[in-house]
């Protein structure tokens, strides 16, 4: 049997004062899903209100696995994405969640998908995410009570790279945040890739690393 990834994405399509328009960065969850399906894995998708979700970033459609994402059955089954209440994450080995602004939204308190992070990772399966998408991460605590991200190798979309990106639409800075609950952050030079697998834990710093990130979750699922 091939290993079972399920995608969880962000409902969000606006964020900050000025309701600056967001969603899921179309490389972010294209590149990946371009790597789990030519392992031939099955992707499924969810999001938390189990409405379609918002794709940012389409002037990058002529990229050939975005372009095959936006074409083929990737957009059309993430479209049609369940809702994750209504989800056995039990028969998932991994879990994996793009950025993209979008879940710097919906994504920092919630405590139902903290809790299915939570029981992934206790159970044994992977988790993965990248440049926003870490964020979902925040305030993830296990059965003993420590955060997940504490004393691992994680990576995040940066403050440098908030600087220059989306500083006044984020009410807080990533990197900090996941330091603060003891991460031990990785940050390689502004949008270069950088991915980087800590045991069970695989994040990403930003779309650049979108490729690395599921390329390194495979390599866990398939040792």
């Amino acid at each position: 049997m091939k290993p079972k990834v399920l995608i969880i994405a962000s409902n969000a399509n606006s964020i900050g004062p000025n309701n600056r328009r967001t969603g899921t960065f179309l490389p972010e969850v294209a590149h990946p899903y371009a790597e789990f399906n030519r392992a031939g894995y099955q992707i499924d998708f969810a999001t938390q209100s189990g409405d379609t979700p918002y794709l940012d970033a389409l002037f990058l459609a002529n990229d050939p696995d975005n372009l095959a994402f936006l074409t083929g059955e990737g957009w059309a089954n993430m479209q049609k994405a369940a809702k994750l209440s209504n989800v056995d994450v039990n028969q998932y080995d991994a879990i994996f969640i793009p950025g993209g602004l979008a879940p710097m939204v919906d994504m920092v308190e919630a405590p139902e998908l903290k809790k299915v992070i939570a029981d992934t990772y206790e159970r044994g399966a992977v988790v993965g995410a990248v440049c926003h998408g870490p964020v979902s991460l925040l305030n993830v605590k296990l059965s003993d009570g420590s955060y997940l991200v504490n004393g691992k190798n994680i990576a995040s979309f940066t403050t440098a790279e908030e600087d220059n990106y989306a500083r006044p639409d984020v009410s807080f800075d990533l990197q900090s945040a996941l330091t603060a609950q003891g991460a031990i952050f990785h940050a390689a030079e502004l949008w270069s890739a950088n991915s980087i697998a800590d045991g069970r834990v695989v994040t990403g710093q930003n779309p650049a690393s979108a490729k690395g990130v599921a390329e390194k979750m495979i390599a866990i699922l398939e040792a």
